[in-house]
């Protein structure tokens, strides 16, 4: 076992307040301010985007190991080709959705 494997984690316990902490941020922003409606989503969106980030880094530990680093390239890659064909999709369909009329 190594050295690190003995204490109390303390970037699991960071990452669990912070994962709260933009958890109720996010139900605070939807039930409490006067912001319209696409602004809260907007606002929800990024707050989950880095929840994720949070929970890959202290939780999923995506960079320790031998391949720390391709992980995280690899998962970027997934994430623009993920962009790629949603927004792509919808392209294609509101174009030809308007190409119709």
């Amino acid at each position: 076992m190594s050295a690190k494997s003995h204490g109390f984690p303390w970037n699991l316990l960071v990452g669990y307040i912070l994962s709260i902490v933009l958890t109720l941020l996010a139900v605070f922003i939807a039930f409490n301010t006067d912001f319209s409606n696409n602004i809260i989503i907007w606002v929800i969106g990024i707050l989950a985007l880095f929840q994720a980030i949070i929970q890959l880094f202290m939780f999923m530990h995506v960079t320790e190991g031998k391949e720390g680093i391709i992980n995280v390239i690899n998962m970027v890659n997934s994430l623009i080709l993920a962009l790629i064909i949603i927004f792509g999709s919808i392209w294609v369909l509101t174009s030809g959705h308007a190409s119709m009329h």
